[in-house]
């Protein structure tokens, strides 16, 4: 079928297209078929209805409409791939020309992905952060396996530091309790950092079974949360925690090894792998941050303000399921630079532009290398949705062939290959300037769920 293709502008092309009636012929075959099959015409069987009949009955103009409608889309995807295009969004079609028997002619606008020119990734540069410290990371993870295996009594004696204590807690403002910020039977240990109430420790301490103290904090959660309330906290129990000591015995109990060295060198081990793999991540994330600064890639702006605004709604969602508000958010949280609302939008919408620009990298690369994706790399990712959702791996194949997400998975993959290529061909070093090896930067399959997080949104809200 003939077509031409016109760069409206740098993101969006008109395509014209013509189907000679001999290309039309199969679809109005069908469509006669299927009127004849449909409607009850006496003197005729059903199905057997003539189609000069038919064109009497309900005009030449309603079959040629059925086919072209049928006919189009095949048309359209025939010219996309004559011309090499990658659209961005569904096309809007307009038929332009119709000559009964001889042909049809339509043309379709739409927003394709942009002529991107890559850089020479060699001579990308990223700094990231020290590896973490080893052995600090083993020593915590060692105090939190004994803080699951510890023993705990109950005492008389009034509340200290490292005490288990089950505690009453209520708000009240204006000397009106408020429900929402009253909890009996909580479990607290005191000097253990729990994002519990500012002061809660102090007021405790030294308080026995049956005592209580009031004072004044701010709430950090519900209704009420960011407000100042009079809070009385009552202690129901102290008991007294006791660890076990770090032995072959304790090893035992918590590992399959025999001797606490054989347990330490393992979480040593996984440490190891924690600190490296916290290293790449940070690799990947600044190597693609510098990869989209040396790229131009123009974005349809259609497209730009759908992905913005699918993002907006699936953070308005995120901070509704917590019952936050955008101040309440930024009153809050710690590591949040956004002052006012406005700013903290203006992240948002720049997060996801490049979040849309990475993608379009990332798919040119895999496009101009031949990046393929296997069977296996698709299992995989089917097993790790299924871990991440808490799922079944049939689960995760069930949704992807009701939503057809098979090609969307499959493009997530292809993207996380093309993002572990471009570490492994960058230059990282760490703030002390020794050299970060990024040639195993990126696992591709958890890339590919990492990627596209910002593409999710539309999905996501979909789903919901």
């Amino acid at each position: 079928m003939p077509s031409t293709a016109e760069k409206l502008n740098p993101t969006r092309v008109k395509l014209t297209v013509e189907i000679p009636f001999a290309d039309l012929k199969p679809y109005l075959d069908k469509a006669y078929k299927e009127i004849a099959e449909s409607v009850n015409i006496p003197g005729f069987r059903k199905g057997k209805v003539p189609a000069a009949v038919i064109d009497q009955r309900f005009g030449r103009g309603v079959v040629l409409q059925q086919a072209i409608n049928e006919a189009v889309p095949n048309a359209y995807n025939a010219a996309v791939t004559e011309h090499k295009i990658v659209p961005m969004a569904q096309p809007e079609v307009e038929v332009t020309k119709l000559e009964d028997n001889e042909l049809v002619e339509f043309t379709a606008e739409v927003d394709v992905r942009p002529e991107v020119t890559l850089p020479d990734f060699a001579a990308i540069t990223a700094t990231v952060d020290n590896a973490g410290d080893v052995d600090a990371l083993v020593e915590e993870r060692i105090e939190l396996l004994r803080e699951r295996f510890a023993t705990t009594t109950e005492v008389e004696r009034a509340a200290a530091e490292g005490d288990v204590l089950t505690l009453d807690l209520e708000a009240k403002q204006d000397g009106e309790t408020l429900p929402d910020a009253t909890a009996d039977g909580i479990t607290y240990k005191v000097g253990q950092d729990q994002n519990m109430l500012e002061g809660l420790d102090e007021a405790v301490t030294g308080l026995k079974a049956g005592e209580s103290a009031t004072f004044t904090s701010t709430l950090v959660g519900g209704q009420f949360r960011g407000q100042e309330a009079e809070i009385t906290v009552t202690v129901q129990k102290v008991s007294e925690q006791k660890l076990p000591e770090v032995d072959d015995e304790f090893a035992q109990l918590i590992s399959e090894f025999d001797t606490v060295e054989e347990m330490k060198e393992d979480l040593r081990k996984g440490a190891e792998q924690q600190v490296r793999t916290d290293q790449l991540a940070d690799a990947r994330d600044k190597v693609l941050e510098a990869v989209i600064e040396q790229v131009e890639v123009p974005l349809p702006e259609s497209v730009l303000s759908r992905e913005l605004e699918a993002r907006r709604g699936e953070v308005q969602r995120q901070l509704a399921s917590g019952g936050l508000t955008v101040a309440d958010y930024l009153a809050n949280a710690e590591d949040e630079e956004a002052e006012t609302e406005e700013e903290f939008w203006a992240t948002i919408d720049t997060r996801s532009e490049q979040a849309l620009k990475a993608q379009v990298v990332l798919d040119v690369y895999a496009d101009e290398h031949s990046i393929d994706v296997s069977q296996q790399e698709l299992t995989e990712l089917i097993f790790r949705k299924a871990q991440q959702n808490r799922t079944s791996p049939q689960d995760e194949i069930n949704h992807m062939m009701e939503h057809n997400h098979m090609p969307e998975w499959m493009q997530e993959i292809r993207r996380g290959k093309a993002l572990a290529a471009i570490c492994a061909d960058a230059k990282v070093t760490d703030a002390d300037g020794n050299a970060v090896d990024t040639s195993l930067a990126v696992d591709p399959i958890e890339a590919a769920d990492e990627v596209t997080a910002e593409e999710q949104a539309e999905e996501n809200e979909t789903d919901a």
